[in-house]
């Protein structure tokens, strides 16, 4: 059976979702080491349709294949496709590619926030391959506020660190990070772009000295905020023989808050094999995020308050992981495992598309002149 799929035969959903990718499959396909050559019997387009319908679908290798011959679009073996899959890497990365670009576009039209600033909030979460013993993949994400969509990501190994040397950075972005991303080398990188970083503090990485140089006790100035009220103190760091001037903004936590994150911190370091020191547990006490912009620029709560807003990306990875299954990955093979986490990307990447066109909602319930950026609106009187 010649497997090719005519706009007659293709749900009205697909056609909408093929617009938004390379007009020309096959050629990327083949580009990239999927495919050799078009041979005639499941060409590209075949083929990422049964890698979405396994891997977006939650169907297995066995009943995809079957759907697949329900459905008349192709005959072939479980293992075929599992062979497919094991290769399917760079091309889905150049798919994922060509999404984030036409996002980038989008994010630099209408949306600056705040106060003239584009806001990234950047992390990293885990995904798990079967097994005790399975090895663990990263993806390392950027989310742009606030039209909540990725403009980069990356994937790693487990061993993959959270880094901002992973990112490039332009003028006059605020970057939002949590604390593992507290680290003297990745903040300097982030200002010297003429970037803003927002980092939550970790004092175990991040040596601070007060503005004259020497190095400060926080805790004796944590110790004198009041219970509800915020502070700040200047500070600075140094990186390569160079002076970073920052800003500590801090904030008590409720008790709580910090009876949660106190027992958080007793069971990492049980689990590490470590005797908890005091420091740590006092510390815990406190939100304490440093801030590289300047006052006048942002004030102390409004930094706080822009740190809140990194729950965000949080909440894309809990839907990564349940909506779209990509907490434990059910691949035993490296090959295989990547391309099954590329192929989960692209789904992503396919459903935020598809919210942002929904923002423009037509009676006729479908789009047209909207599936390339490059395409001008044609006004006719």
């Amino acid at each position: 059976m010649v497997a090719r799929m005519s706009d007659d035969s293709l749900p009205e959903e697909w056609i909408t979702l093929r617009g938004w990718l390379s007009d020309d499959l096959e050629s990327g396909a083949q580009r990239c080491g999927f495919m050799r050559r078009s041979t005639g019997r499941v060409d590209a387009e075949m083929w990422l349709r049964l890698i979405l319908m396994h891997v977006a679908g939650g169907l297995s290798l066995k009943q995809t294949v079957l759907r697949a011959a329900e459905l008349e679009w192709c005959e072939l073996s479980h293992v075929a496709l599992f062979k497919r899959l094991r290769v399917a890497h760079d091309w889905l990365t150049d798919l994922c590619g060509g999404l984030l670009e036409w996002q980038r576009q989008r994010i630099d039209e209408p949306h600056v926030w705040p106060e003239g600033w584009k806001v990234r909030l950047i992390d990293a979460t885990d995904v798990q391959e079967p097994g005790s013993t399975g090895t663990s993949w990263r993806i390392h994400y950027s989310l742009s506020m606030p039209s909540m969509v990725c403009d980069h990501y990356e994937l790693t190994d487990g061993k993959g660190g959270e880094k901002f040397g992973r990112f490039n950075f332009s003028k006059g972005e605020f970057v939002v990070v949590d604390r593992g991303y507290s680290h003297r080398a990745g903040v300097a990188h982030v200002i010297d772009s003429e970037a803003n970083a927002l980092v939550r503090w970790n004092p175990a990485s991040f040596p601070l000295e007060d503005s004259k140089g020497n190095a400060d006790d926080m805790l004796r100035w944590l110790r004198k905020l009041p219970k509800t009220a915020p502070g700040e103190k200047n500070v600075l760091f140094r990186h390569d023989g160079r002076i970073y001037p920052m800003r500590l903004c801090a904030v008590r936590k409720s008790r709580l808050a910090t009876e949660t994150a106190r027992k958080k911190a007793r069971e990492k370091a049980k689990k590490k094999g470590n005797e908890i020191q005091p420091e740590t547990l006092e510390y815990a006490e406190y939100v304490m995020v440093l801030c590289s912009a300047d006052w006048r620029l942002v004030s102390m709560g409004a930094a706080l308050n822009l740190y809140r807003g990194r729950w965000q990306v949080e909440l894309v990875f809990k839907r990564l992981k349940s909506l779209l299954q990509a907490g434990h990955v059910p691949k035993e093979s490296d090959a295989s495992a990547r391309a099954w986490m590329q192929a989960k990307i692209l789904s992503a990447l396919l459903i935020e598309r598809t919210l942002w066109e929904g923002e423009f909602l037509s009676p006729w319930g479908h789009g047209f002149g909207r599936g390339r950026a490059s395409e001008p609106l044609a006004i006719v009187y």
